[in-house]
């Protein structure tokens, strides 16, 4: 069979030949359109991990920067606050830890890092909340990780 599209012929077949490889074609850019879309939006999430307020103070956010650090009900993420590289403080931003818990690390474990000198290479020592180990070594972690991040891109 013939197929005419008023501007050249070609045959039924060579036409589904070319139809199969020009979805393939279209297959393939797909997956090649939507990697980059995902690589923009990772160097998109790199850019909100930490921002320098008017006042000096850089304020970096663990949420995607320790996605894989979990306390007992998954990831513990904070914003800690750096200024003339000393701790202002660290908030603990939206986590599935239990309110009772999240109570305790705010009263008896964020308090310790206020006013805490930081150096490069090294983690304030900081001991953590009796009964609230695993959110404790969480939270610590995010705020080494935060720290260490601010050093490379400070």
């Amino acid at each position: 069979m013939i197929i005419n599209t008023n501007l050249f012929c070609i045959p039924l077949d060579l036409h589904y030949l070319c139809s199969a490889i020009l979805n393939k074609q279209e297959q393939k850019m797909k997956k090649v359109l939507i990697a980059l879309l995902l690589m923009g939006g990772l160097t998109a999430q790199a850019d909100n991990v930490m921002k320098k307020e008017k006042d000096g103070t850089y304020i970096v956010n663990t949420t995607t920067l320790a996605q894989d650090v979990e306390g007992y009900n998954g990831p513990t993420p904070v914003e800690v606050h750096i200024k003339k590289n000393k701790i202002v403080k660290v908030v603990l931003l939206k986590s599935q830890e239990t309110p009772k818990y999240n109570a305790r690390i705010k009263k008896e474990l964020l308090p310790k890092y206020e006013n805490v000198k930081v150096a490069k290479n090294k983690t304030p020592e900081v001991d953590g909340v009796t009964g609230a180990t695993f959110t404790s070594d969480a939270i610590k972690e995010n705020v080494r990780r935060a720290l260490e991040y601010y050093w490379k891109n400070k």
